[in-house]
């Protein structure tokens, strides 16, 4: 259906928290919208990290549902990222149809001493030099998939395309965006900014009409991929390029007016939305099999003063509280 046609089908009752793809006529790419609203708010606000650092993370998260949400399979997909910056390890957990988590560990001291210093810190410092992983596990005693790329001061979505361009090999254009959205309170309740993240991606796939590409020599700046040529591509491109952060944060619009007012000439038909929600896998029962594993002199340097033993999700933040009698 055409994007039009779409806002008219499902409203505004999926406006936020889902992932829509999409496919243009004219130019002949594919495409994905992400809009978080709680999921995103509820992920960062359980961490309660310095702004710079959320920020961070919520581009992780939305660049995650994005791709997970394309898996053809029941699966999981992880992005992880490990290196020497600010910001030495994020992880996003995504379970299909649209469950994900994160987490990130950063150097609070060496982020407070660079924060007095100067008044802004680019992601790309944020994240120093390391790698990029995205994990597919098909589960089902299935093989799983890496892909890994450098990180060496990009910014996320920067490793995202190399990424794209190594592993895809696919001509891409990303654009994320994540902000803190003032919501006026109600009855007098005063009001509360929440955290939105939102994305757009678009793929070329009439290049070569979808036979395996030789690999990329990324040291030959001149050496382009199979479509990046393309004039539908190249005004594709143009057309995305053309989206502003508010644009795919604004909760008042819609992920299918959004791709109408882009895409509109082309001829965009949007497909059907996947809903995406913040969830966490840990449970006290999960718990209590995990620390059931431990001998019993590993157990006891784990109880608190009064006997017992806790344990806190790093994803969550829940904290699971055990009397030692429950482990015996």
């Amino acid at each position: 259906m055409t994007a039009a046609a779409a806002t008219e089908q499902i409203g505004d009752t999926l406006r936020d928290d889902i992932v829509l793809p999409f496919r243009t006529e004219r130019s002949g790419v594919i495409g994905r919208v992400v809009r978080l609203g709680p999921a995103i708010d509820t992920i960062l606000s359980r961490h309660d990290a310095p702004e710079s650092v959320s920020h961070t993370l919520g581009e992780a998260v939305a660049l995650t549902v994005m791709l997970g949400t394309a898996l053809k399979f029941s699966g999981k997909l992880t992005l992880q990222t490990k290196t020497d910056g600010l910001l030495d390890f994020i992880v996003v957990n995504f379970e299909t149809p649209g469950r994900v988590r994160a987490y990130v560990r950063y150097d609070k001291a060496r982020l407070d001493a660079i924060s007095s210093e100067s008044a802004s810190v680019d992601q790309g410092t944020f994240l120093g030099s390391g790698y990029l992983a995205m994990t597919i596990d098909p589960g089902d005693d299935m093989d799983r998939y890496q892909g890994i790329v450098a990180l060496d001061g990009e910014s996320l979505g920067e490793a995202a395309l190399t990424y794209f361009r190594q592993s895809e090999q696919l001509p891409t254009f990303l654009r994320l965006a994540v902000a803190q959205h003032y919501v006026a309170g109600e009855n007098g309740d005063p009001g509360q900014w929440r955290w939105r993240a939102g994305g757009l991606m678009i793929q070329n796939l009439t290049g070569d009409g979808g036979k395996p590409r030789a690999p990329v020599d990324e040291e030959a700046d001149e050496q382009r991929l199979p479509g990046e040529d393309d004039d539908d591509w190249e005004r594709a491109r143009i057309l995305a390029a053309t989206v502003e952060d508010h644009e795919l944060l604004d909760p008042t619009l819609s992920p299918e007016r959004l791709l109408f007012r882009l895409f509109h000439e082309e001829g965009v038909r949007a497909l059907r939305p996947t809903p995406v929600e913040a969830c966490c896998r840990c449970s006290r029962k999960r718990i209590e099999g995990f620390l059931r594993s431990f001998g019993v002199d590993d157990l006891s340097n784990m109880h608190e003063a009064d006997g017992s033993v806790s344990v806190t999700c790093e994803f969550c933040t829940a904290t699971y509280r055990f009397r030692s009698d429950e482990l015996e």
